[in-house]
């Protein structure tokens, strides 16, 4: 079959396919399973589906994705963005842009996809314990422009009301809290062991000695404590939207 029919039965663009087939462009799971069928393979695209999961990450996200994945409880506080995993892909993409050096083009949907492929943390079953706590200044940063950031807040209310989900603002009024050194996450594992890291201490590196968790367990949790509760943090975030 030709480029230009493959592309054809695939909705794609004939330049996409041209980069897939060289390896410049990672195929979505979904598109090789459909090439699998149109091309009549047997499967054997398919078999490629799990290596194109993780290929989707660049390494530098590669192994953050693959400790959420195992992750039964994740704790996280955002101080200067809106959390990754609550980011809509408009929002992400207008924020990676503002990074420097800027991404090329191909290099900037990579990491787009690779931040939206992290969110199936939300579908699994059963699904993790997931506790943000947002700095309010995240909130009212126009990120790409103000119907990037509505719609931004809009979807974090949508995720806001899933069961396994607790979502907390810091109002920019509570400055003595121990949150002004950086972000903090930890992740906890099935198995009593978990993983962490701050801007704050440790030189900025993933941590799993459980004397250094405790600070970062500590840290969230006095966080948490004065952030404003998930209700009002609800009502804080509708409020904000209606200012738009």
């Amino acid at each position: 079959m030709s480029v230009p029919e493959l592309a054809a039965a695939l909705g794609y663009g004939e330049d996409m396919i041209r980069k897939i087939e060289r390896g410049a462009r990672i195929p979505r799971p979904e598109c090789l399973d459909r090439a699998d069928q149109i091309l009549k393979a047997q499967g054997h695209l398919r078999a490629f589906m799990d290596d194109m999961r993780k290929a989707r990450y660049p390494k530098k996200v590669r192994q953050l994705a693959e400790l959420e994945e195992r992750s039964v409880e994740m704790l996280l506080y955002s101080n200067h963005n809106i959390h990754g995993l609550l980011q809509t892909e408009e929002y992400a993409r207008a924020l990676l842009r503002t990074w420097r050096p800027a991404y090329l083009p191909d290099e900037l949907e990579r990491m787009v996809t690779a931040r939206m492929a992290r969110k199936s943390v939300f579908e699994r079953s059963p699904a993790p314990e997931l506790g943000f706590v947002l700095e309010e200044v995240t909130l009212r940063r126009p990120i790409g422009d103000t119907m990037v950031l509505r719609r931004q807040l809009e979807h974090m209310l949508e995720v806001a009301k899933l069961p396994f989900v607790e979502l907390q603002v810091m109002p920019t009024a509570s400055a003595n809290h121990p949150g002004t050194g950086g972000l903090v996450e930890v992740l906890k594992f099935a198995d009593g062991t978990g993983m962490g890291r701050t801007d704050g201490d440790f030189g900025g590196r993933p941590v799993s000695h459980p004397r250094q968790l405790r600070v970062l367990d500590l840290r969230y949790g006095i966080i948490r404590a004065q952030a404003l509760t998930p209700e009002e943090s609800l009502v804080f975030i509708e409020q904000t939207l209606g200012e738009l």
